[in-house]
């Protein structure tokens, strides 16, 4: 069969790596280099990734995905530790004793917090998806705890929309991050970054005959009887891996909204550690960013011969002027940070980075498709109620999988 792939992020491109060489496709990608959110830039001698990541030990498809293309050597356990910053202090909550220190928390909210945490990896999070995170919070462990700890959180990840979202979101990123010990959380990386895997995956799909073309964005997309075009090509089968609300704009299917969110996401590299050796830290103080994850304290600092560290910031609609000019004046007054040991700094921004995985999510999500017309991504059923690289790659071999079995037919 001839396929158009729209969209090249992990689900476009597992996708394209588990169908060509049986079939001729074109995956089609409108910026000008592949990956989407997991894109990189190369920096000097070294490479590192728009928007920070990592991986989880029970991502068993992503880790297969590694073994298959050769790069399971490069994968590497490290741990994440974490803490927040609250009225201009940092504070390191990544042991026990850390976490009874933290004076934002009284005893007894420590300890209903903790039974949460222990209690979410065995809950359901099916009927969770119609109880707002906020109203789980205050009825299981309170205003204080709601207030202080998770609140933030929820703000930083959601802004404005943070009161829709879902316990079922909350629960399910409980879930995710609980593999941990003493000294943080246990979470992947790819020696070497993750462009290696883009990179391997681009590699094959091109050695195998298929075409990954930059710089062409999908604009119209028109069914003629059994067949369909994209951009005046036709092709016998589509895979949509956009958002549904921009497929339905150029000629899609008719679905239920599902809303999403953009990603602001500033890169610095600089001459020093401004987060006490800390992996992630939250932000409960009111800042333009919602966390500063030191990626060089999560990896080691020798092999980039810099600091890097993301200013994670989420928005609707459209960003505010200025973002980054904000941001980097800000952290550098936050951190007492002379301008002269800023080395470089860049804004990633995606408009449609993710789902708001607000109350009755579940009810939207769209199946894979049939009868030609496919999709799957961020807002696949494999991304719910987290979304994950493990989910996108789940969704790229899941709609390919339904392509097969429907040309065998």
């Amino acid at each position: 069969m001839k396929i158009c792939i729209i969209g090249g992020g992990l689900t476009g491109l597992t996708a394209a790596y588990a169908l060509s060489g049986r079939h001729d496709i074109d995956l089609l990608e409108k910026t000008s280099t592949p990956g989407g959110c997991l894109s990189s830039y190369q920096v000097g001698n070294y490479w590192i990734e728009k928007y920070y990541h990592h991986c989880f030990s029970g991502d068993q498809a992503l880790i297969s995905l590694f073994d298959k293309l050769g790069l399971a050597g490069n994968l590497e356990w490290r741990s994440g530790t974490t803490g927040y910053y609250a009225g201009g202090k940092i504070y390191p909550l990544t042991t026990p004793s850390e976490i009874i220190r933290y004076p934002e928390l009284g005893l007894a909210d420590k300890a209903r917090l903790a039974l949460l945490i222990l209690k979410a990896k065995k809950m359901d999070t099916i009927p969770l998806d119609s109880v707002t995170a906020k109203d789980f919070i205050l009825t299981h462990v309170g205003k204080r705890v709601y207030a202080s700890f998770f609140e933030p959180l929820l703000r930083s990840k959601f802004g404005e929309r943070r009161s829709e979202v879902s316990a079922a979101w909350l629960i399910s990123r409980i879930k995710i991050r609980s593999d941990r010990g003493v000294s943080g959380e246990r979470l992947g990386y790819l020696n070497g970054g993750f462009h290696l895997l883009v990179d391997a995956l681009v590699s094959i799909i091109s050695a195998r005959g298929s075409r990954v073309m930059y710089n062409i964005p999908a604009t119209t997309l028109v069914k003629n009887g059994g067949s369909w075009t994209v951009n005046g090509a036709k092709y016998d089968t589509v895979i949509s891996t956009i958002p549904p609300g921009q497929l339905q704009q150029m000629g899609g299917p008719d679905l239920p909204e599902i809303p999403y969110q953009g990603a602001a996401c500033m890169t610095i590299g600089l001459d020093r550690d401004v987060a006490e050796n800390i992996y992630w830290l939250n932000m409960k103080d009111d800042a333009p960013y919602g966390a500063v994850v030191s990626h060089t304290n999560f990896i080691p600092l020798e092999r980039y011969g810099e600091h890097v560290v993301y200013l994670a910031s989420y928005f609707s609609a459209t960003i505010r002027p200025g973002l980054d000019k904000v941001m980097i004046g800000d952290f550098c007054r936050r951190f007492s940070i002379p301008r002269e040991a800023i080395h470089w700094y860049k804004l990633a921004v995606d408009p449609f980075a993710g789902p708001i995985y607000t109350t009755g999510f579940r009810r939207l999500i769209p199946s894979y498709g049939e009868k030609g017309l496919y999709m799957a991504g961020m807002f696949s059923a494999t991304n719910y109620p987290e979304r994950s690289m493990e989910g996108s790659v789940q969704a790229g071999f899941g709609v390919a999988g339904v392509v097969d079995h429907e040309a065998r037919e």
